[in-house]
């Protein structure tokens, strides 16, 4: 029963990352033009169905990655949040920009800098929040 319960809040703990790293997402690439979004008339409503759409598209994108992180986390028991957040941003750049996540080839220095960051940040807030709910008990099943 308590592998069971563990892993219903693997689960739960896993959509709530996602939410949370698609919150941070939303709102870091909107906030240069928040002004003209409001100005245009762009009602909180619609900021989550952006949300909510994230949220399942980076959920279903980094499931597996995901998976292999959570298996080694509980099969370790790691329980640090620096462990989950690290993860989080290092998956989240992965998934994105693949195994290049450092930079491009022949780009000027800073090209996409800002870009990197908020992806960076939406992994750290994915692997933070997985950490609350579930990481913090990783292993402890057994």
């Amino acid at each position: 029963m308590a592998i069971v319960l563990r892993i219903f809040m693997m689960i739960l703990a896993y959509m709530l990352a996602c939410i949370a790293a698609s919150f941070i997402l939303t709102v870091g690439t909107l906030t240069p033009e928040w002004d003209d979004l409001n100005a245009l008339g762009m009602q909180s409503g619609a900021v989550w169905a952006l949300v909510g759409l994230g949220a399942a598209i980076i959920g279903t994108v980094a499931m597996l990655p995901a998976l292999l992180l959570i298996a080694l986390a509980e099969g370790f028991a790691w329980r640090s949040v620096l462990v989950y957040a690290v993860l989080g941003g290092a998956l989240a750049l992965g998934v994105v920009y693949g195994l290049d996540f450092v930079g491009y080839a022949g780009e000027p220095a800073g090209y996409l800098a800002r870009e990197r960051e908020v992806v960076a940040a939406s992994g750290i807030t994915g692997g933070f929040v997985y950490w609350l709910v579930a990481g913090r008990r990783a292993g402890l099943w057994s």
